[in-house]
């Protein structure tokens, strides 16, 4: 029952905002959908806080977090994409490095004995940037922000998510080399 704790339970009420911010963003109730994100960002805040504080840290919190942020995001995106409040170039270039992590993930715990996969610096600036590209498109339509413009939040999204995703996979290989036996000649 360790599992069952206020820093999980919190981590289980974002993964449930996720299917409901995607309708909202695909009703185009931006209003709503930002009030979703804003729920979902406490969320967040007060499961680790929670876990760390009050010594709620376990294995399975441990996974379910970072999976609760990027279904969240990635969720979100494609339902922005499909609405047209942020370009499709973006929403396949943040779930193409999301696709490549998660199967560098899978490989790694298939083929290796790495078990920890801790987010980056970068990886972090990467996920903040591209929630601060999404509240800007939902909070340009939920006010009718028609001069406020996008592309420079998208730009700066784009470009994180490129740089942490070649971190990522520079660590995968650092790590694969490490596993890999060398050959020695006797």
């Amino acid at each position: 029952m360790r599992n069952l704790n206020l820093a999980n339970i919190l981590t289980a009420v974002r993964i449930a905002l996720a299917p409901l911010a995607v309708r909202a963003i695909l009703e185009q109730r931006f209003r709503l959908a930002l009030a979703i994100f804003f729920v979902a960002a406490a969320t967040d805040g007060l499961d680790g806080l929670a876990a760390r504080r009050l010594n709620l840290q376990t294995r399975l919190g441990a996974y379910l977090d970072p999976i609760a942020d990027k279904l969240l995001l990635s969720a979100s995106y494609v339902a922005l994409g499909a609405c047209g409040a942020v370009p499709w170039w973006l929403v396949i270039l943040i779930f193409g490095r999301d696709l490549v992590i998660l199967v560098m993930a899978g490989a790694a715990l298939i083929l290796t004995a790495h078990r920890d996969f801790p987010p980056s610096v970068w990886g972090k600036i990467s996920t903040c940037s591209q929630l601060l590209a999404a509240v800007t498109a939902l909070a340009k339509g939920a006010f009718a922000l028609a001069h406020l413009p996008l592309a420079p939040f998208f730009w700066v999204a784009a470009a994180a998510t490129v740089w942490s995703g070649a971190g990522y996979v520079w660590r995968g290989i650092t790590l694969a080399r490490q596993d890999t036996p060398s050959v020695s000649a006797h």
